[in-house]
């Protein structure tokens, strides 16, 4: 089992005992901030299982039918996971709602739904901080699709842990309901940032300025004289198209060797690279 497996399974698990714990304490207590947050989990369960099976998916070696790779696959689990955080929320917003308008209501162990709350953000950011380390490591998309669902967890869990106290402290019952529609307003932003970075490889978009920026210094630092420089990405997969200039005087062997070096030397930076060279006549000497 590769690490990306390891530390999608430890996500599920965390988040499996995490909706229980939430659910049994806001049926209990009569918590609408408390059960939002388990349904918040539940969204993060769900997301760590779409991470659990895509970044399985994706490290599928190409094949004739996808020349390519399965990279994609984590970028759909991205979109899919922040489609269904938005319907998550807008379920929270009508809740949080409805009792607001309702009768009075009365809300039980208060103190175990804080103490719940705060056990939740701890277990939660210590599972998103590896998920981010594996993340990077690896340029896996979906863990850190998954490992933002956390952190975004974390601190929505504290807000309703600190509702819950301060309702205890000052008995006003309707800062519960408000509490969970701030809740869900920090998901739906969750929702839309995880949807942006998920869609954008979708069509192909280039990388980032910045690693473009890091790219072009990386090929000026090999003397490589080109133009025509292509990027995209597919999940942790990385493509470069570049048109690179060679003297007409040079071999085609002399030439095949130059663009190996070009491929080693990038691919030393960059994991799971493939680098697509045409080679032009020049006239500057390599």
């Amino acid at each position: 089992m590769n690490a990306k497996v390891k530390v999608a399974t430890l996500s599920v698990a965390s988040n499996t005992l995490l909706i229980i714990l939430k659910v049994v304490v806001g049926v209990l207590s009569g918590s609408v901030s408390i059960i939002s947050e388990a349904i918040h989990s539940a969204m993060d369960l769900f997301a760590s299982f779409v991470a659990y099976f895509s970044v399985k998916f994706s490290d599928i070696p190409a094949d004739p039918k996808h020349p390519y790779g399965h990279g994609k696959y984590e970028n759909i689990s991205g979109v899919v996971e922040a489609i269904l955080i938005l319907v998550a929320a807008a379920w929270i917003i009508v809740e949080a709602i409805k009792k607001l308008a309702g009768e009075p209501f009365e809300l039980e162990m208060i103190w175990i739904g804080a103490a719940v709350m705060i056990i939740s953000a701890i277990v939660n950011s210590v599972v998103s901080h590896r998920l981010y380390k594996v993340a990077r490591n690896t340029k896996s998309i979906a863990l850190e699709a998954d490992a933002l669902h956390l952190k975004a967890d974390v601190y929505t869990s504290l807000g309703v842990g600190a509702g819950l106290v301060l309702i205890k402290l000052t008995g006003i019952k309707w800062l519960d309901p408000v509490v969970a529609i701030i809740v869900a307003f920090l998901i739906i932003h969750e929702s839309f940032e995880l949807l942006k970075k998920a869609f954008s490889p979708l069509i192909d978009s280039a990388w980032s300025v910045d690693e473009i920026k890091a790219l072009e210094k990386k090929l000026s630092g090999i003397k490589v004289k080109y133009h025509a420089l292509k990027t995209r990405a597919a999940g942790n997969y990385r493509f470069i198209d570049i048109h690179v200039e060679i003297p007409e005087n040079v071999s085609v062997g002399d030439a095949h060797r130059y663009c190996n070096m070009i491929e080693e030397k990038l691919s030393k930076s960059y994991e799971n690279l493939t680098v697509n060279i045409h080679v032009e006549p020049g006239n500057e000497c390599y």
